[in-house]
């Protein structure tokens, strides 16, 4: 009895340790909730801007890689009024498209924050990972903030670092 005990309770662990290791790309963004067929037409003022993501990390020597959850943090400090994104697109190290977020523009209500995540197994872009945000505001208005929070732990071991977007035009 005491082992037909200790083997259920061993198959309940395993079971519970294989479902949280289970992680799949989550569900995309909303972003068709946020859809436009045109933006306001006083938003005539335009931005681009570039921000570094790591979905991966060299650790010991660059065959030693550290997965990481990426969140990008797309946050509008206009208390009046909407801006508007044109474009969120994800690029690998190589520089190549791995996806683009959205086909029509969207917008980001006022004090609002929306993010983009990219799970730990998503490395698809790698350590040298980037998007380009192109947006639009009114001109009293102030510029949208991009920033990204990429944290990771193993065992007893954690990291965390945050960079900041750069704005290009």
């Amino acid at each position: 009895m005491k082992q037909l005990t200790s083997f259920i309770l061993l198959s309940l662990l395993l079971i519970s340790c294989e479902q949280i290791n289970k992680q799949t790309l989550p569900a995309p963004n909303a972003w068709e909730k946020r859809t436009l067929d045109r933006i306001d037409e006083d938003a005539e003022y335009d931005g681009s801007t570039f921000l570094s993501i790591y979905s991966q990390i060299f650790t010991r020597d660059e065959r030693a890689i550290y997965d990481l959850t990426a969140t990008v943090s797309i946050h509008n400090p206009n208390a009046q009024d909407s801006v508007y994104l044109e474009r969120a697109e994800y690029y690998n190290t190589q520089g190549n498209s791995v996806r683009t977020y959205f086909t029509k523009p969207v917008f980001i209500l006022p004090m609002e924050t929306v993010q983009i995540i990219i799970p730990v197994l998503d490395n698809a872009g790698g350590t040298g990972a980037n998007f380009i945000f192109d947006w639009r505001r009114k001109s009293s208005l102030y510029d949208p903030i991009f920033e990204a929070v990429m944290v990771s732990s193993q065992g007893a071991h954690g990291i965390s670092f945050v960079t900041e977007g750069n704005r290009l035009r």
